[in-house]
């Protein structure tokens, strides 16, 4: 070691590095001028301010209000001017308290300017007092540091290291002198941190915080990672002489953030998931909303595969001894990916025996891993189908298929496939599969109850609305029934027409107010209700009454819309009530159309109403449109609105009331239907 060197280094370690493995030491670096560019955990345990609200400052802005800062600027001046220099001086602390500090302060010059950036290393002063007994104490800066610290030459050769630098290198001092750390270190980034310091020496700037990554003989089995800062170190002309390194092991730190910040992408991608996933009740759109979700940020390909009994409708088979047969309803990407391309299309129906990995992955209903996917790995598969080994050669290098299981019933199976150099999937991706697998077995589950519970609701409506209607003569009648969409809950809308004693018809439309089948049963209590009173030949408020008795029955209670009109065709006499239901509309005889303008009166079962019969004429060849709310109501539209929509599509000539019907819901059907659709229309016809 040259002679500036050498008295530079022992020196520091012997005036100022005993404080370190004794007491806390704050490192501090500032500009020429004297901000603060550094501010070490030490220092903000020390003085308690953190990184964010010194660095930037001056670093006399620290100083207490009370204190001789005419003291701390001559330090400061005297650290800058290139000399170095120790003293104490009484500090401010983030709570209010003075605190009295021993700093010893080195000048970093800078030949190209005449300035020099400054590193300050400080300690409590009455802490420091007790314990400096000897040098020995300072001494233990280098020595017993638990920074690892080491000396180089300008050709970045070794000159000396501590035991805590031999210690994270798994190499003692010997083997480090002489030696540059891209020949003893080959397996870190060495060409990296040389470069760096290669800067810091033609500069004359501190480099802080520059990562080394690697593995060193200490631990040759684990990647670590190392926080590193160079100082260049000058002789009293102010050439360089060498660097000063100092290197901190943050692999635990660097661990934990790395963790972190994976736990939060998954919680992120878990959040998205009840967002996008099951928004719809259609199994083969959440199918593709899962695959569509996990690419690219769990996997670079992924395919959804449902039972083939469940895409068909029915309910999932009894088992899968011998096999079994699996519809491909998602994948992900669609286009652009080898992978995908090589892999089944949407919609095939893939058959499995039951030895295959995805059988086994539905029997058992647990993920199934293949984190290296090799020629060793694939072979039991390869024995049914040629396509892994067409995977492995397109860079499929891990594989893991996670089962669709909901309320102890598999539904299907989700594939994931990584091809991108992130490394195999391991038990956390496999857990963040299995969430969003089984989210997504959640929606298509609810999906096939719903549809199944809808379609029973639909056949229960169908079989309890009149199958043929024979009106009586001198009334015409035409009548449409249309059911909620399929991602809707069927009503309980329903109509009829009766005979009536003396030629007369009763006109009659309602709606119970709820959805499935509960609704459909109601429908079908109220209709027959209907039909047995009718004969009795009731007006129709006193109908009304006993509906209303009828529904005070249920055992959950129900409200229920309703028109009911009884029509003399010889006469045109009409005597018209309704509970609640939207108001019929008139067709006269010359085209013109109105809404009949009657009481609105209550829902049924609501009770304590008086309900009131209002009468009207027809004319010959007027027709009488009764109908309910789903046909009038739409979202963002105001009813009334919908209504004028209702009398101005009644206004057109219609050849036949066939075509009136078929013509009004071609107008004001919603592409799709929120609500069940009942259209009845009767006409009297014009005399010869």
């Amino acid at each position: 070691m040259n002679e500036p060197m050498e008295e530079l280094v022992t020196g520091a370690a012997r005036d100022a590095g005993g404080w370190l493995g004794v007491l806390s030491v704050a490192q501090v670096a500032t500009s020429a001028d004297g901000t603060i560019v550094r501010w070490n955990r030490a220092a903000q345990e020390l003085l308690g301010h953190p990184p964010q609200q010194v660095v930037g400052r001056h670093i006399a802005e620290l100083l207490h209000p009370d204190a001789d800062r005419s003291l701390g600027r001559s330090l400061w001046e005297a650290a800058t001017s290139g000399r170095g220099v120790m003293g104490t001086v009484t500090a401010w602390h983030a709570d209010g308290h003075p605190v009295e500090l021993e700093i010893w302060a080195s000048p970093v010059p800078d030949r190209r300017d005449d300035t020099s950036a400054v590193i300050v290393f400080a300690a409590d002063a009455h802490a420091a007092r007790r314990i400096r007994g000897t040098s020995a104490v300072w001494d233990g800066l280098f020595t017993r540091s638990p920074v690892g610290i080491a000396v180089l030459d300008t050709q970045l050769r070794f000159l000396r290291v501590n035991p805590a630098l031999e210690r994270m290198n798994g190499l003692p001092e010997s083997a480090h002198i002489g030696q540059r750390l891209s020949r003893l270190l080959p397996e870190v980034n060495a060409h990296d941190m040389e470069e760096a310091m290669r800067t810091v020496i033609g500069s004359g700037r501190p480099v802080l915080d520059r990562r080394r990554v690697g593995r060193t003989p200490a631990d040759p089995e684990h990647d670590r990672v190392w926080s590193c800062s160079y100082v260049r170190v000058e002789d009293p002309a102010g050439r360089p002489i060498g660097v000063i390194a100092s290197l901190l092991d943050i692999t635990d730190q660097q661990r934990a953030h790395t963790e972190a910040e994976a736990g939060r992408r998954r919680l992120a991608l878990l959040s998205e998931a009840s967002i996008r996933v099951g928004s719809s009740l259609e199994v083969e759109r959440t199918a593709q909303e899962l695959a569509d979700l996990a690419v690219p940020r769990l996997a670079d390909a992924v395919t959804v595969d449902v039972l083939d009994t469940l895409a068909h409708g029915d309910e999932p088979g009894p088992g899968l001894a011998a096999g079994v047969a699996l519809r491909r309803l998602g994948k992900a990407p669609l286009a652009g990916s080898a992978v995908t391309g090589t892999l089944a299309p949407l919609g095939r129906t893939l058959a499995f025996p039951s030895a295959a990995p995805y059988t086994q992955a539905l029997a058992e209903r647990q993920p199934f891993l293949l984190a290296r996917l090799d020629a060793r790995s694939i072979a039991s598969a390869a024995r049914h189908t040629s396509r892994p080994a067409q995977l492995l050669k397109l860079g499929v290098h891990s594989l893991m298929m996670v089962p669709l299981v909901a309320h102890d019933l598999v539904l299907g199976v989700a594939a994931f496939y990584r091809t991108r150099p992130l490394g195999p999937f391991d038990g956390d991706d496999v857990t963040l599969a299995a969430q969003l697998a089984a989210r997504a077995a959640i929606s298509i589950d609810n999906a096939r109850l719903y549809h199944r519970e809808h379609d029973t609701a639909v056949t229960l409506q169908r079989s309890m609305l009149p199958q043929h209607i024979t009106p009586p003569p001198g009334i015409q009648v035409a009548h449409r029934y249309l059911p909620a969409s399929d991602t809707n809950e069927i009503g309980g809308d329903w109509y009829d027409v009766l005979r009536l004693p003396g030629g007369r018809a009763a006109l009659l439309i309602g709606d119970v107010m709820g959805h499935g089948i509960a609704a459909a049963a109601v429908m079908g209590r109220l209709s027959a209700s209907v039909r047995a009173l009718a004969r009795l030949d009731l007006e129709p408020q006193e109908i009304f009454t006993q509906l209303e008795a009828a529904l005070e029955d249920l055992a959950e209670p129900m409200l229920a819309t309703f028109l009911y009109a009884v029509v003399d065709p010889a006469t045109g006499h009409c005597r018209l009530a309704r509970a609640g239901h939207p108001p019929p509309a008139l067709v006269a005889p010359d085209g013109t159309v109105r809404l009949l303008d009657l009481p609105p009166g209550t829902p049924l079962g609501v009770g304590g109403t008086r309900y009131a019969t209002t009468d009207h004429v027809l004319a010959p060849g007027s027709a009488l449109v009764l109908y309910t709310d789903g046909l009038i109501e739409s979202r963002g539209s105001d009813i009334d609105e919908r209504l004028a929509e209702l009398t101005h599509a009644l206004a057109g000539p219609f050849p036949s009331l066939d075509a009136l019907c078929d013509g009004l819901l071609a107008r004001l059907m919603p592409a799709s239907a929120d609500d069940d659709i009942a259209l009845l229309v009767a006409r009297i016809p014009a005399r010869a």
